[in-house]
């Protein structure tokens, strides 16, 4: 983050999203803060809290994909949950705690993958070692039988009775002669070696092999209770594998395979599994981000209704209030602060306001982001400019099975104006508007492109689109179902 001033975030933003520059900028400072909070006297650095953003718009105008693109630039745990969820929960919504513990959860396994990528090396090494002991164990030297120690007096004693003399310790069988033994053990050496180097270039991991693995299969027990009946459930599962022993189970499987199921088991070996929840519990409480969608669904006041679930709407508001305030989770990982994480709001807002949400809640979004509605030259945009492009992205789909398919600018033109006029006369879907229309007008190439495969290049030109459209277009009530 050290290297990321707010022009530089909001230029990575731009490579996924058109416009929405108020959005961008007000993102990029709320993550440039959380850089400079660290770099403050410790004892200032508990008091300064995250700005929360409310983000106002339509949908499909790049709400969610902002904040999802500003967690993957920050390498920061992040989650989306619904707002509306909570309301199937009951009066009050008690569940709230859930996108917290989801949160720390997600923070585990990325602090674990990325752990597991910095032995990655070692791990491989001892898989190699592994493999050989499998393919070429080592040969063990035999020693001579002797008598026990204990067993000595009793021989002694039926030696006396018998009149025969205590039995000689059995001596080794010799065989073959010493030198014989090395140059076996020399040979079986030159084996392994020769093995080692062939399954470091991959030439042997087409062959099968016997591999003893973990079985991970565990009973699974789900309990009620005030944290939630699947939280708990998993608690007590990993309880019980705890008490049990680690069962081991032979899997046939090529060498490939081997290589990577092997490298999971020894890299888990090698990690401090306590440091990893320690630096997830902190990542989450330091730079987590929660992203709340459809906060506008729940913003009904009582006074305002007329009695049915607009109770329940303020419930769910003053139960997620202690969540944004700052309030302590327990989670099976143990307690996360959520003071510090950072907390995205996001509702279309086009039949209540932002004002009617509880006073208290709203305070604790003090940063207020209206996105733009999306036009014609923004689809345009849209289409061709980001690196994950639409246009792009259907290329490269029909590429795979050789259809080259080219668009020509008139022809991006006229999807993004059909995108708009749809959008104008139906719901307004922004963006996603363009997916509907993409996959109407490409559904026959993609159909038969198995057989179009060895056939020239496909244009699709302005005539071509309004030819496979309009139609659907000119006929409204078609239109409500396909577009």
């Amino acid at each position: 983050m050290e290297d990321l001033t707010p022009k530089q975030i909001v230029s990575e933003l731009d490579k996924y999203i058109v416009g929405q520059d108020k959005a961008k900028r007000a993102v990029a400072i709320a993550l440039r803060n959380r850089y400079r909070r660290r770099q403050i006297p410790e004892d200032m650095r508990e008091e300064v809290i995250p700005k929360n953003i409310l983000m106002i718009g339509p949908t499909g105008v790049g709400k969610t994909e902002i904040a999802r693109r500003l967690a993957q630039i920050a390498r920061a745990p992040f989650i989306k949950v619904e707002a509306t969820k909570f309301t199937e929960v009951g009066y009050v919504g008690r569940d709230v705690d859930s996108m917290v513990r989801d949160l720390v959860q997600l923070a585990v396994r990325m602090v674990e993958n990325e752990k597991v990528a910095e032995v990655e090396g070692q791990a491989r090494e001892l898989v190699i070692e592994r493999i050989l002991e499998i393919m070429q164990p080592m040969p063990r030297s035999e020693k001579p039988t002797r008598i026990p120690k204990e067993l000595e007096a009793a021989y002694e004693v039926v030696g006396q009775l018998l009149g025969s003399q205590k039995p000689a310790e059995a001596e080794p069988e010799t065989t073959q002669p010493e030198t014989t033994a090395e140059e076996d053990l020399a040979r079986r050496m030159r084996i392994r070696e020769k093995l080692r180097k062939q399954l470091i270039e991959g030439v042997l991991d087409d062959h099968k092999i016997d591999i003893e693995v973990e079985d991970t299969a565990s009973p699974f027990l789900q309990v009620f209770t005030p944290q939630g009946m699947e939280e708990m459930g998993v608690d007590m599962q990993s309880m019980l594998g705890g008490m049990m022993p680690r069962r081991r189970k032979m899997k046939t499987v090529t060498v490939g395979e081997a290589k990577e199921i092997l490298a999971q088991e020894e890299a888990r070996r090698l990690l401090d599994q306590d440091q990893i929840t320690r630096d997830a519990i902190e990542r989450t409480e330091e730079t987590g981000i929660i992203f709340v969608d459809e906060l506008d669904k729940i913003a009904g006041r009582e006074k305002d209704s007329q009695g049915g679930p607009q109770v329940s709407r303020e419930g769910v508001q003053r139960d997620i209030l202690p969540i944004i305030e700052g309030s302590t989770v327990m989670t099976k990982f143990g307690p996360v602060r959520t003071n510090h994480v950072l907390f995205i709001a996001a509702g279309a807002f086009h039949i209540s306001k932002p004002s009617d949400l509880i006073p208290e809640l709203q305070g604790r979004l003090p940063i207020r982001v209206e996105l733009d509605s999306l036009h014609a030259d923004d689809f345009k945009r849209i289409l061709t400019e980001p690196k994950n492009a639409l246009v792009k992205q259907y290329t490269a789909l029909l590429g795979t099975e050789g259809v080259n398919v080219v668009f020509t600018d008139d022809a991006i033109s006229e999807i993004a104006r059909m995108a708009a006029e749809v959008n104008s006369q139906m719901e307004n879907i922004g963006a996603r508007r363009l997916h509907t229309i993409m996959e109407c007008l490409l559904e026959d190439i993609s159909f038969n492109a198995s057989d179009l495969a060895s056939e020239k290049p496909i244009t699709i030109d302005a005539a071509i689109v309004r030819e496979r459209l309009e139609g659907i277009l000119k006929n409204e009530d078609l239109s409500k179902y396909i577009l």
